[in-house]
């Protein structure tokens, strides 16, 4: 018996996700429980079991593709587990369906064969700028209505009344004809070129085209009345078959040059899904919803530093990472203790504040997905060695792309490191839901008045942004300057916490 597994929700809300890529293929026998796709939601990227044991009969989804959650994506033959498969397995692409009759094939074939490039008409040439491209219109019976003749759009035809553009034509001997098209410049007298169909395009795509090398009558376009666009032209630069036999313009200039030189490039588009189509709503929705105020403090951390040296060797932070994010993280849970409305957040339909009596502190990770922002929870009840820990191991989920929805939702408070990246300070933007987020610049060596004399120190520069519906400038000012104190001299630390 054949039964089909269905998208769920692994997280609450999400209305859809994105096949990453499958573990198991038709014919494959799987267990219950055995981990069968990997999706990607809007928080997380996240490892489906199959609730069924059987074998395989088919992906209903391709990887790559958005699917709503309750959407079928595999079929499971739950009847027997011999690895033969009770229905043929559905594959990714559908098969070409084969013409019902006789006659039917012979349409068909006819419209294959006249819907090859090249098949009834002979190759034209491009033709000069600034002239009006006509359609080729075929010879109609008699007996035949006239056909109907393609036009392009903005230009008009008009029966019997197309004019065009005098040509300048060198002036030749009696009985003599111009020079062939296939040797310019020349004088040789040859026989008159034969009438040829021209294909559809814009001027500005003929030039391109000249431009490129690239014979527009090879080309199928994709246009209005199969007309040859710029993309097709672009798309059939680099492909010899479709080249001409004539040479190239030569650039009039370096401009020229340049310009030409970019039109062969082509641009990359890259689909907005999962975590970073969350990231982007989320953060268009933040900065346009609270009013975002940043604050600057620059700090001398040369103590902090020696601590941070001083910590590595003991003996409860062995193989753990201990850096200056460490105590930056400490220092702003006792800072949110200290002016708990720091940690709260604006509740719009009840028009409540809402503090939280617990710091679920969030980390912002650079990962391939995107920025994510995993917190950890409870944090303000850890010892210093037990949130080393705790975000060691979260940052390291995060850029693995395995953490949960779980680890990336109820964050109270947020710290981002830009100083990693050689950068200063920055301005960030809120996490949504939360009051604030603090910035933690590089640390680097600066010259700095120190008792009363100037010395080189280790000098950071922190930056708060805060919600301004919440946090006033005085509170925002208090919880900085604290995060700083502590940072000069980190024995603060233990006489506030």
């Amino acid at each position: 018996m054949n039964k089909e597994f269905k998208l769920p929700d692994v997280g609450e809300g999400l209305t859809e996700a994105d096949i990453v890529s499958w573990h198991v293929k038709p014919g494959d026998t799987i267990e219950d429980g055995q981990v069968i796709v990997e999706i990607e939601t809007a928080k997380a990227v996240v490892e489906l079991p199959s609730p069924y044991a059987g074998t395989v009969t088919g992906l209903l989804v391709e990887e790559g593709q958005t699917v709503d959650v309750g959407t079928p994506i595999i079929a499971v033959d739950v009847g027997g587990t011999d690895g033969k498969p009770a229905a043929e397995p559905a594959t990714a692409e559908p098969a070409t369906a084969e013409p019902a009759t006789a006659e039917a094939a012979a349409a068909q074939a006819a419209v294959q064969a006249a819907t090859e490039p090249g098949a009834t008409e002979p190759a034209g040439a491009t033709e000069p700028e600034g002239t009006v491209p006509e359609a080729a219109v075929p010879d109609a019976p008699t007996d035949a209505p006239p056909a109907r003749q393609a036009v392009l759009v903005g230009y008009g035809v008009k029966p019997g009344s197309t004019s065009r553009r005098a040509r300048k034509k060198p002036p030749t001997r009696p009985g003599s004809y111009p020079p062939s098209p296939a040797m310019p410049g020349t004088s040789q007298p040859g026989p008159p070129p034969p009438k040829v169909s021209r294909a559809l395009a814009k001027p500005p795509v003929r030039r391109l085209a000249r431009d490129l090398g690239v014979d527009l009558s090879a080309l199928t376009g994709s246009g209005p009345e199969g007309s040859v666009t710029r993309e097709d032209v672009q798309q059939a630069a680099g492909d010899a078959t479709v080249r001409s036999g004539y040479p190239a313009a030569a650039p009039s200039d370096e401009r020229h040059a340049a310009a030409t030189a970019s039109q062969q490039r082509t641009e990359e588009r890259i689909p907005v899904r999962g975590v970073r189509k969350h990231i982007a709503a989320a953060m268009v929705a933040s900065a346009f919803t609270a009013p975002h105020v940043t604050e600057f403090l620059q700090v001398d951390v040369t103590e902090t530093m020696a601590a941070v040296r001083r910590a590595r060797e003991l003996p409860e932070f062995a193989e753990v990472k201990v850096s200056p994010l460490l105590f930056v993280a400490k220092a702003l849970l006792v800072a949110a203790g200290r002016h708990p409305m720091v940690n709260s957040t604006w509740d719009e339909a009840a028009q409540e504040i809402v503090v939280k009596p617990y710091v679920n502190l969030g980390i912002a990770v650079a990962a391939e997905r995107g920025l994510l922002v995993p917190n950890v929870k409870g944090a303000q009840a850890l010892s210093l060695a037990g949130l080393a820990r705790a975000l060691d191991e979260l940052a390291a989920t995060a850029r693995a792309g395995k953490a949960t929805p779980g680890d990336l939702t109820g964050g109270t408070i947020t710290i981002t490191n830009v100083g990693v990246f050689g950068v200063d300070a920055g301005t960030p933007i809120l996490t949504p839901g939360e009051a604030a987020i603090l910035a933690f610049g590089q640390v680097r060596d600066a010259p700095w008045v120190h008792q009363g004399e100037l010395a080189v120190r280790k000098v950071t520069t922190l930056s708060l942004s805060f919600d301004h519906r919440i946090v006033d400038g005085q509170l925002g000012s208090a919880v900085l300057r604290d995060v700083g104190s502590m940072l000069e001299d980190p024995v603060r630390m233990l006489a506030w916490s």
